[in-house]
Parts: structure tokens; C-alpha cells; sequence
């Protein structure tokens, strides 16, 4: 980090939503930008700048401000230039002139601690120099502050969001519980939280602290590893070990959690061993898995809307139309799906679960029947094989970004015969939620999806719990459907989700390997592959034909590498391209990119304010992937053109959950195929190089595979089939509820 001292001398631009900031400084001859989140600064005043030197492609080189102490200015004409900055209500250049003229060096002081004085300056009036008075204060307030907040190391631009959510009263909150910063400002976590509690004296063995610490540690179960619950023994202990404080304390604080129901407690069975087991839910999951178990038994117990008697006949009809011949699976499952209020069908890739989907289709002619997947890129795949418009389930759902809500629900039902959702495997527990809420009584409810594919980034085994709750009609598809029987992406993808090894490099494959025994030597082969050989085997664009999977995101072969040498190989450097630079990401014209976290509040809109087909709304999910279309270098604002033709315009605070996407982890391109997949196969961390990371990677591809590295390692991923346990009870709910619930007429 370096240090210096400077004078404000003009602010270039300022983000008032962030406080992202472009300020010109004087650090004695040298003039130089500062650019990051601040606080407003006014011409004239000093700062104490900390911060790290960084090269602008158009700008070139500025100070990225990480912490940053504002004083006074300590010049006449210091003192005049902040006064006429604007930054003071009511004054402008020629009054900053007659006050400075007027108290010299005391100007601020006799504005702060004696405004009345004010009135000596001739055109100040009782009213202006209130106004004066007040403004003077309220910028001081903020000075003070961002100065205490500064003092427990707390960064410039979480230091803004902090002010702006308590005012004045940061002291007040700081001083007394820092931890209400996690539940009221997003972006800081309880490890910031912990950080400033212990600058500002706040025992280890707080309530407060404990509270927090068991918040904290269930949400990261939940967010991070996908649990419902923690078994309570688990949370202490997790807690305990966390905080550095007794057992006991945990346990007390935990119990006065649950008896004012701040956290659930509810005894369940371990799904593996039976056994009971004291379960902790924060009340979102708790309501969560208890309304989806009763909603979908009463659905099951509905009866749906009736269809044609001649299923058989319609089936043999699309055969005829499609030039296929159905398997008994296939017909089975279009039986089941027609005849039930629910149904689920799960099948590995060349099953022919999108031939199913249009078979349903066509005997639910006539019916109000919808389409939908989690993702928009499953969505728009969707639509594509079937031939009728399918959307995200947020979409279907009408998710509003400014209430954070989905607009269906039980007061708005989905007008529907029925649904068919897609990709059910990246369903979590809180979209499943949503789901059922909106669904109306006799709604047929469809569900299709890949059981062993990796379970969903975000809470529940929903799928697996469903299909294994032994309650509603499943359809188990395991016959290859015929047309796709040459291929060897559909072929290797069955071997290996049954322990056998790929056949590799066939005569005439879709599936190849490529030896590189080293990471580094891998890692460049993947470059070449998606620079220079596959385009031309493919015949198209790398950017829209190639997606390159990495197990981790660290190492050689990790994303992180990986984006930055296929970016530099596939968009490089160019002066007819525009940049921005965001820590040590690089962004673009041209690049691929991706949506990291979902941000409810993004604006997009979809078609041109003059075009029949325009659309305006809010929300970016996690996953969603596109290209950037323009950058603006002076705005500090990047367009991206997304998959399913959003249009997004992000500032500097909104990139933070923007990422090259060249590459993307294999747990990301869940619900998306890609016409190439690339994959590295160097070994690694045991946790993550499993069974179904591997069959879930080489399903994602739809005209080729390239695994490039070792055979071991492709080996070593087969036989490895651990599976991260995940807590949930929903599939008990479901069985607790068939034996209680009692038959619901229609």
C-alpha cells in the first residue's frame, strides 16, 4: 500500500447510490486521480490517502483509494476553494471570497462554533446563514463518522453503506452491538462484524456475540454447503470452535434463541441412520420445507383437469410425425405425467426426457400449459426443443426485484392447467417454495430432471427427496433413446455415472482426450483448443460455442488461471476496445462474462422503448451469462447482452458480482448445455474431483467433449463417489404427511 498527502482539487465523478468517486488531487507538483469509495470531499481539503497505484487504459495511472482521513484545508486560499465547492449550502465562489476575506484562517471554526457571526458579511441574512449553519453540520456529522468508522479499519465503501443505514447513530450502534450491521447492510458478514466488535471492546463472551456467531454459522450451512438444518450438537460445537467461548454459554444462548423462536428446534430422523435428532433451522428453511411437504401432498391428492382417452393413439402419432420410436419407459412416463396431479421423471442424457416433454404437450392439447426451468439459458434450450415459449421460473413467477417477492403466490395463482418445469435438479428449497405457493388447486405439476447431476448451489436435496420419499409417481428413465445411441457423450456419461471408465478418442467420436501430464502443459493445451482447434472444427465463434469447466477455481487449472489466459487468447488487449479495470479482473468489450450472486434490484430491460416486443424489470440471478457490449470508461459503467437477451448496465459497486466467464466452475453450469465443453483432469482436492462433478461436467456438452490432463485423474473422479451429506427433512415431511393427511376432493 502507499501513502501520501494531497489537496482535493476537483471531484470528476461521484456515484451519490455508492459513493464511488473520481477525484483530481495535488500531492505538491504531482496531480494525479484518486478513484474509489468515499465520502463527498470538497475542493481545497487534505486527505491522508492510502491505496494501491493502478494503470486506467484510457486514464492511465490512478490511486485506488482503500482508506482514506479527511482534514481541513489549512490555506486561505484552501479555505475559499472548499467553500465555493458546493459541498456548503448556500455559499457560493463570490460569498466563500467575502467570508474568507472577512475570518481568515478561522473561517470553518467561526462557521461551525459561531455561525451567528455570519451576519457581519454583508448579503447574509438570519435564514442563509441557518441554511450555512446547518449544512456545515450535517457535512461535519459525516466527516465524523466516516472518521470513527475509519479508525476500526472498516473500508471506504463499506464505511459509506454503514453511515447511510444509521445517520448520526453509527456511534450509538457501533459502540453497542456491531453485529446488527450483518442483519441490516448487505455486504457485511459477521467475520467484518466480529472484527469491529473486538476494536471497539465488546467481550468475546457478548449475547450479542453468541447470537450472532449462531446465525452466522447455520446461514453458512445453509448458503454454503446447502443444509436445511443443523443438527444442534453440530451448531454448538461449530459455534463453540468459532467463538473461542465455553460450551455452556453456546448452548444458554441457543436455548433463549429458540424459546423466542428467533431460531426452530424440531426433533427429526438422520436420513442415514434413522436415528432422532435434534434439528436448528432458521424459520425462513423451517417454513420452507414445512410448506412445500403439505402443499404437495394436497396437490397429489387433487384432481387434475381431465385429458384425452386416446394417450396411446397421440403417441403414436408424434412417433410418426418425429420419425422415432418411443420405449415403453418413454410411454410410461407420458402415461403417468397425464394421468397424475404430480408426477416426476428423472433420466440420465439420451433418455429422452425433452421427446417426453413434447408428447406430454401434445395430449394436454387445449390445456393451459406452461414451460419453465430454473435458469434462462435451461429456459431458452427449453423452448428451442419444444417448440413453445418457456421462461425462468422467476419469470413465470413474476418476481418483483423492488418488493424482493414473487407477485404469484396463494392470493394470485398461476392460471394454469399445467406446469412443466425443466432442470429440476437446480431447484433449491426457497424456488421450490415459491413454486407451490402459486400453483392453484388441480394444477397438473410435471417435474423432469437429471437425480445425478450435482445437487443445487442454493439450500435442499429437493429433487432426491422427492423422488425418494416413495409418495408421488416417479418414471425412472434408463433405456438410451435411439437417435442418440452413436454418441459418445451420451455413451461415456452412462459409464461413468455407472463407475466404468469413458471410451476415449473413438474413431468418429464426440468425446476426446488430450494427455498432459503437468497442469501448466494442460492448461495451455485448453488455450489452444479454444483459440485455435476447435473453432475450426466447429465452424463457429469460440465465445458462443466453447465453454471451459474447472473443478476449482484455484491452481493452473482453476478458473481464475484459466479465464485470464483464454481471455488474453480470445478478447486481447486492443486500443478499439474500451476497459475497466476492477481489482485484479480486467473487463473488456467482447468478454464473456457471468452473474456471480442474485441482485434483485438490477434494472435490465429486453428489446428496444421503439420495437412491439420491449420489456423493462429487475433482477440478475446467479449464473446468468453474457457478453459484454459496451463499456463507458468515463461513466464507469459496463453493458452486458445476457443469454436471454437482458440487457444489464452495471456501475463500479454492482461488478463486484461480475466474473469472466471463459471459464466457469462445473458446479456453475449447472442447468446449461454448451455446444463444446472443455475440461482440465489434473488431479486434486479429493472433496471435489468426485463421480458426479465429472458426469455432470460431460453432460453439460451437446456436439463435443475435450478432457485434457491424466487418465488417473479421470479415474481417480469415477471411483471417488462421496457425496457432501445434506440435512434436510423434507423428504420426511412428505412420508409424515401421506400417513396423516387425509384425501382432498377436487
Amino acid at each position: 500500500m502507499d501513502m501520501l498527502s494531497a489537496v482535493a482539487e476537483e471531484t470528476v465523478y461521484r456515484n451519490e447510490d455508492n459513493g464511488y468517486t473520481v477525484l483530481t488531487v495535488r500531492a505538491g507538483k504531482q496531480r494525479f486521480s484518486a478513484v474509489g469509495i468515499m465520502p463527498q470531499i470538497g475542493e481545497g481539503e487534505c486527505l491522508d490517502l492510502e491505496g494501491k497505484w493502478v494503470e486506467h487504459p484510457t486514464y492511465g495511472q490512478q490511486l485506488k483509494v482503500e482508506s482514506i482521513k479527511i482534514r481541513p484545508p489549512e490555506t486561505k486560499s484552501g479555505i475559499e476553494r472548499y467553500l465555493s465547492s458546493g459541498l456548503i449550502s448556500g455559499i457560493r465562489s463570490a460569498t466563500a471570497k467575502l467570508i474568507v476575506d472577512h475570518f481568515g484562517d478561522d473561517a470553518l471554526r467561526i462557521i461551525g462554533e459561531e455561525p451567528e457571526r455570519l451576519l457581519e458579511i454583508s448579503g447574509i441574512g438570519k435564514r442563509r446563514a441557518a441554511l450555512i449553519a446547518e449544512s456545515y453540520a450535517a457535512q461535519a456529522e459525516e466527516r465524523e463518522a466516516m472518521l470513527f468508522l475509519q479508525k476500526y479499519s472498516i473500508p471506504a465503501r463499506l464505511a459509506v453503506k454503514i453511515f447511510r443505514q444509521y445517520d448520526t447513530n453509527v456511534q450509538e450502534v457501533i459502540t453497542k452491538n456491531p453485529f446488527r450491521l450483518v442483519e441490516d447492510i448487505e455486504g457485511i458478514g459477521f467475520k467484518t462484524a466480529d472484527h469491529i466488535a473486538a476494536a471497539v471492546g465488546i467481550e468475546k463472551t457478548s449475547n450479542f456475540r453468541i447470537h450472532a456467531g449462531l446465525h452466522y454459522k447455520l446461514q453458512e450451512a445453509i448458503g454454503g454447503t446447502g443444509h436445511c438444518y443443523l443438527p444442534r450438537p453440530e451448531l454448538v460445537s461449530g459455534t463453540r470452535t468459532l467463538l473461542g467461548v465455553p460450551q455452556e454459554l453456546v448452548d444458554t444462548e441457543l436455548d433463549a434463541m429458540i424459546i423466542s423462536r428467533n431460531l426452530i428446534a424440531e426433533i427429526v430422523p438422520d436420513e442415514e441412520t434413522g436415528q432422532e435428532v435434534i434439528a436448528v433451522y432458521e424459520p425462513a428453511t423451517y417454513k420452507a420445507e414445512k410448506l412445500i411437504a403439505l402443499r404437495l401432498k394436497e396437490y397429489k391428492e387433487h384432481k387434475p383437469k381431465k385429458v384425452r382417452l386416446d394417450i396411446d393413439e397421440q403417441i403414436d402419432a408424434l412417433e410418426r410425425e418425429e420419425g422415432i420410436k418411443l420405449h415403453e419407459q418413454q410411454r410410461a412416463a407420458v402415461r403417468t405425467a397425464a394421468q397424475s396431479g404430480i408426477c416426476l421423471i428423472t433420466g440420465g442424457p439420451g433418455t429422452g426426457k425433452t421427446t417426453i416433454i413434447k408428447c406430454i404437450m401434445r395430449v394436454l392439447k387445449g390445456q393451459r400449459v406452461a414451460l419453465a426451468a430454473p435458469t434462462g439459458r435451461a429456459a431458452k434450450r427449453m423452448s428451442e426443443a419444444c417448440g413453445k415459449d418457456a421462461k425462468t421460473l422467476h419469470r413465470l413467477l413474476e418476481y418483483s426485484g423492488e418488493s424482493e417477492r414473487f407477485m404469484r403466490d396463494e392470493d394470485s395463482p398461476l392460471e394454469l392447467d399445467a406446469l412443466i418445469i425443466d432442470e429440476m435438479s437446480m431447484v433449491d428449497i426457497f424456488l421450490m417454495q415459491a413454486v407451490v405457493k402459486a400453483l392453484s388447486e388441480g394444477t397438473r405439476l410435471i417435474m423432469v430432471g437429471d437425480v445425478d447431476q450435482l445437487p443445487s448451489v442454493g439450500a435442499g436435496n429437493v429433487l432426491r427427496d422427492l423422488l425418494s420419499c416413495g409418495v408421488f409417481p416417479v418414471v425412472r428413465l434408463s433405456e438410451i433413446f435411439r437417435q442418440n445411441e452413436k454418441s459418445m457423450i451420451v455413451y461415456n456419461a452412462h459409464q461413468i455415472n455407472n463407475g466404468r471408465p469413458p471410451r476415449l478418442n473413438a474413431k468418429g467420436s464426440d468425446f476426446f482426450f488430450e494427455r498432459q501430464s503437468l497442469p501448466t502443459n494442460a492448461a495451455d493445451t485448453i488455450v489452444d483448443l479454444c483459440a485455435t482447434r476447435l473453432p475450426k472444427f466447429l465452424g463457429g465463434d469460440a465465445k458462443s460455442q466453447i465453454q471451459v469447466l474447472a473443478p476449482s477455481k484455484k491452481g493452473d487449472c482453476g478458473v481464475f488461471a484459466l479465464n485470464n489466459k483464454l481471455q488474453e487468447a480470445l478478447n486481447p488487449k486492443s486500443s478499439f476496445k474500451n476497459e475497466y479495470i476492477r481489482g485484479d479482473t480486467t473487463f473488456r468489450v467482447g468478454d464473456k462474462v457471468m452473474q456471480t450472486k442474485n441482485n434483485y434490484q438490477m434494472e435490465w430491460t429486453r428489446g428496444e422503448p421503439d420495437q412491439d416486443i420491449y420489456e423493462e424489470g429487475l433482477g440478475v440471478f446467479n449464473g446468468d451469462m453474457g457478453l459484454i457490449s459496451t463499456i463507458d470508461p468515463e461513466e464507469k459503467t459496463v453493458e452486458v447482452l445476457f443469454d436471454d437477451d437482458k440487457v444489464v448496465l452495471y456501475g463500479p459497486a454492482d461488478l463486484e458480482d461480475l466474473e469472466l466467464a471463459y471459464c466457469i466452475s462445473v458446479h456453475k453450469s449447472q442447468g446449461n448445455e454448451f455446444p463444446a465443453v472443455v475440461m482440465p483432469a489434473v488431479g486434486g482436492a479429493p472433496m471435489l474431483l468426485t463421480r458426479n462433478l465429472l458426469y455432470t461436467a460431460v453432460t453439460r456438452a451437446r456436439k463435443l467433449v475435450v478432457i485434457v490432463g491424466r487418465e488417473s485423474a479421470i479415474d481417480q473422479m469415477i471411483q471417488n463417489t462421496h457425496i457432501v451429506k445434506r440435512y434436510s427433512a423434507l423428504k420426511w415431511r412428505i412420508m409424515q404427511l401421506d400417513e396423516v393427511v387425509p384425501h382432498v376432493e377436487a
